[in-house]
């Protein structure tokens, strides 16, 4: 009876790790698209703030639900509780793509939608942290080598999108600039949003398929269901 009782809360705590990875899994790209059309279209101005914190709102339960995983390890603990902070923060934020999209002239709410996608980016780099350190507790090599080298492959990606940004940022403050360079600043400007876009696809699409194959990992290896 002593035994039966730690292998039924490590099921319980693995059963809550699927259901948190397909949460993530189904929630990143969903939330991309809606906060996309909440911020630059009309298609969900009826909905008003609701799309928006209820994707986000499914990224951080898909968050909370790997909690009860390996709750002894100092350094998993620490990754989940950074990446949960984020998750936080952009469900906080989210409401704001929708008031920018209604009153596109309001600084506070641009500054707000800023600093949205900044927490965005840090939230899906903190993520990635959370797979390395999960990956390194499943008993997979496979798994265990393609999650270290994803992971850092996306933490770069995403780290030259942040740089690129901040070029981008640094460079419009300056009135006078040459030809080349002020044509460059004007595309950029036009389509900065899809421009963003663009350049998280990669890492978020890695992202993705990391949590796809630790869920079928722990489905095969743990639970022993064979897809």
């Amino acid at each position: 009876m002593p035994d039966s009782t730690p292998n039924t809360e490590l099921l319980r705590s693995l059963g809550r790790l699927v259901r948190g990875l397909s949460a993530l899994f189904w929630g990143l790209p969903i939330t991309l698209i809606v906060c996309f059309h909440t911020a630059k279209a009309d298609s969900l101005k009826s909905f008003g703030i609701v799309p928006p914190l209820v994707t986000t709102g499914l990224l951080a339960f898909g968050l909370w639900q790997l909690g009860d995983f390996q709750k002894q390890e100092r350094v998993w603990r620490t990754a989940l509780d950074r990446a949960r902070l984020f998750s936080l923060i952009n469900f906080g934020l989210s409401p704001f793509l929708y008031w920018w999209n209604k009153v596109p002239a309001n600084t506070f709410f641009l500054a707000m939608v800023l600093t949205l996608t900044l927490s965005a980016l840090l939230f899906l780099g903190s993520l990635n942290r959370v797979l390395r350190r999960l990956g390194a507790m499943l008993p997979d090599e496979a798994l265990r080598l393609e999650t270290r080298q994803f992971t850092a492959l996306n933490l770069n990606l995403l780290f030259a999108t942040f740089v690129l940004a901040l070029l981008y940022v640094g460079i419009a403050q300056f009135p006078s600039l040459p030809d080349w360079l002020s044509a460059t600043v004007s595309v950029m400007e036009r389509g900065s949003f899809w421009f963003l876009i663009l350049l998280i696809l990669l890492p978020l699409a890695m992202t993705m398929a990391l949590l796809w194959k630790t869920k079928e990992v722990i489905l095969d290896n743990v639970f022993g269901v064979n897809r």
